[in-house]
């Protein structure tokens, strides 16, 4: 075989090569973008845990929309006001206020509270048991299904089931979304994190509903609408919903929820302190009444 039936082909095809390879280079360097500094600077100022909790596609996309001045120095929640003004810094402008906010699971529906329909032996999964007869195995069908999809969601370790429940450690919590974006029944919102008072429910059934499948279920009866003197909280589609940025924290709502479905930490330690000074009555009333016999 003739060796230059061989080589000229090789060589054409490498010849071809060069001149497209040069060609692109400099096409390269003609259409180049040059991409801004700061870039850089920002990115390097967040925390890296592309969450996509600031709703853009990881650290790389905020720090470009930062940049490009779509998105706020204060967008990562998980940097919070740390990263926020070292942010400003490179980017020349003030940093803001921003609270922390923290993921809250309005239900309390634990396994002695909440009734079941049927008992589920499925794939442990929130989704796909939401997908069943009667949107999962809990007798109230907007309840916490408790399978652990937040859990598996969260990088942060800031949530695990409970007793059947999904409970936030806030103290972990960054607000990254993505357990709220795992629930199918939709029961995690973030909240202020300063703000104490929730509701610990998101049943939009009617009240004789809810008495029949949770013993700790909002009824919808409006008692802490009318109690309310910052017009802070109202009754919508029969459940109760807080504005906070109208709530003072007071606690009347809760103090006077017939259901304890709304919970302030100052007036439960006050309920918890009536009850063990109730509780204490009656025992010294016992000891009066056994040493009279």
């Amino acid at each position: 075989m003739d060796i230059t039936s061989i080589l000229y082909p090789v060589l054409s095809v490498g010849g071809l090569g060069v001149v497209f390879g040069a060609g692109l280079g400099f096409a390269g360097k003609v259409f180049a973008v040059e991409e801004d500094p700061r870039i850089g600077e920002v990115l390097g100022c967040l925390p890296g845990a592309n969450c996509g909790g600031c709703g853009y596609p990881g650290c790389g996309g905020l720090a470009s929309s930062i940049v490009a001045g779509t998105a706020p120095v204060n967008a990562c929640p998980v940097g919070g006001a740390a990263a926020a003004a070292k942010i400003a810094e490179v980017m020349g402008v003030a940093a803001g206020d921003s609270e922390k906010m923290v993921a809250h699971v309005a239900c309390k529906g634990t396994c002695d509270k909440a009734k079941s329909k049927y008992e589920y032996f499925g794939m442990s999964n929130c989704t796909m048991a939401s997908q069943l007869a009667g949107g999962g195995a809990k007798g109230c069908s907007y309840g916490c299904l408790g399978l652990g999809s937040c859990a598996d969601a969260c990088a942060f370790g800031a949530i695990e089931v409970v007793d059947g429940i999904a409970v936030v450690d806030p103290e972990k919590c960054v607000a990254c979304g993505k357990c709220v974006s795992a629930c199918p029944k939709k029961l995690i919102a973030l909240k202020p994190e300063s703000k104490k008072t929730v509701v610990n429910c998101s049943s939009k059934d009617m009240g004789k509903t809810v008495i029949a499948n949770c013993s700790v279920g909002c009824i919808g009866c409006k008692i802490c609408e009318k109690e309310c003197k910052f017009d802070a909280i109202h009754v919508e589609n029969n459940i109760a919903t807080i504005d906070y940025t109208k709530c003072k924290d007071c606690g009347l709502c809760a103090m006077k929820c017939p259901k304890n479905v709304i919970f302030n930490p100052r007036i439960e330690a006050m309920k918890a302190k009536k009850a063990a000074e109730a509780a204490a009555a009656a025992e010294a009333a016992k000891a009066e009444e056994a040493k009279a016999e």
